[in-house]
C-alpha cells in the first residue's frame, strides 16, 4: 500500500504544497502554490497553509511537514530574516498543528532539501556524513549523518579569509560580480576545501538553481570528497518536509 505524505514549503514570495509518495519521493498530483501574504505574519501564513491542504484534499490524520526559511529549534523560530518579525519566538509546530488540525512538523528549508536528497536523490544509499549545500542568494547547508539530520547547521556563514563565505561564493555573488565560471570555481574550491577540512564528509551534494549548469563548475573543483549535483531541485523542500514528518509520526 502506498504511503502518502504532505509537504509545504514556505518561502518569501510563495507557499507551495503537494502530496508526496513516500516510497519514491515523487509528487502525487499537482503542486499547489499561493503567494505569500503580506505582511507574512504567523496567522496569515498558517491560513494559507490551511488553504493548501484543503485544496490538496489531505486525508485527516496525515502528518504535514513544513519547510521554513529560518532555523527551527524544538519547533520554535529563534530569529527571522525573510518573513515578518512577529515569527520570532513562535512555536511553528504548535501553530500549524492547531491551524491545520493534524500533526505538523517544521524544519529549516535547507535541512528539508538535504533530507530529500539523502532519502530519494543524489545521496540515496550513501552512508556516513553527507553535506548538502544550496548555492543561491546565500549558501544553504544541511548535514546528515547515517540518515540522521544535524539541524540548523549554517555553513554558509563560515568565516573564510576574513569574509562570510556566502558573500564570496554564492551564485548570487557570481552574478553580482560578473565572475567567469573559472573565477567562481576558485572561490568554491576555497569554500569546499575548508568545509572538507572541518568535516571530512563522505559526499557533497550541490543544489540551487545553478546546479542545473553543474558541468560548467563542478569538474573544476579538486577535492578528496566526491561532489555531485542535486537530483530533486525545486521539489526538494516539499519532499523533504513530507519525509521528515512521516518519520516522526
Amino acid at each position: 500500500m502506498r504511503q502518502v505524505g504532505c509537504g509545504i514549503d514556505i518561502g518569501g514570495s510563495g507557499v507551495k504544497g503537494a502530496l508526496v509518495d513516500l516510497g519514491t519521493g515523487e509528487f502525487i498530483g499537482e503542486r499547489v502554490r499561493i503567494p505569500t501574504p503580506m505582511p507574512a505574519t504567523p496567522e496569515a501564513v498558517a491560513g494559507v497553509c490551511r488553504e493548501i491542504i484543503d485544496a490538496l484534499e489531505v486525508e485527516p490524520g496525515t502528518p504535514v511537514g513544513v519547510s521554513f526559511p529560518a532555523p527551527i529549534i524544538h519547533g520554535t523560530v529563534p530569529f527571522m530574516a525573510n518573513l515578518d518579525q512577529s515569527w520570532v519566538g513562535v512555536n511553528v509546530d504548535v501553530l500549524m498543528t492547531k491551524t491545520l488540525d493534524r500533526p505538523c512538523h517544521t524544519l529549516n528549508d535547507a535541512d528539508a532539501a538535504g533530507l530529500a536528497e539523502v532519502a530519494f536523490g543524489a545521496a540515496k544509499g550513501v552512508s556516513g556524513t553527507v553535506i548538502v549545500t544550496t548555492l543561491g542568494t546565500g549558501i544553504g547547508s544541511a548535514v546528515i549523518v547515517d540518515g540522521t539530520l544535524v539541524p540548523n547547521v549554517e555553513l554558509g556563514h563560515l568565516e573564510i579569509d576574513g569574509h562570510d563565505a556566502e558573500k564570496r561564493a554564492s551564485s548570487a555573488q557570481k552574478e553580482l560580480q560578473d565572475l567567469s565560471w573559472k573565477k567562481w570555481a576558485k572561490r568554491l574550491q576555497r569554500y569546499y576545501s575548508h568545509v572538507e577540512m572541518l568535516f571530512s564528509p563522505d559526499l557533497f551534494v550541490v543544489g540551487g538553481g545553478i546546479s542545473k549548469k553543474h558541468e560548467k563548475f563542478l569538474p573544476l573543483l579538486d577535492l578528496r570528497t566526491p561532489i555531485v549535483p542535486a537530483a530533486l531541485l525545486n521539489t526538494a523542500g516539499i519532499v523533504g518536509a513530507a519525509y521528515a514528518a512521516s518519520r516522526l509520526s
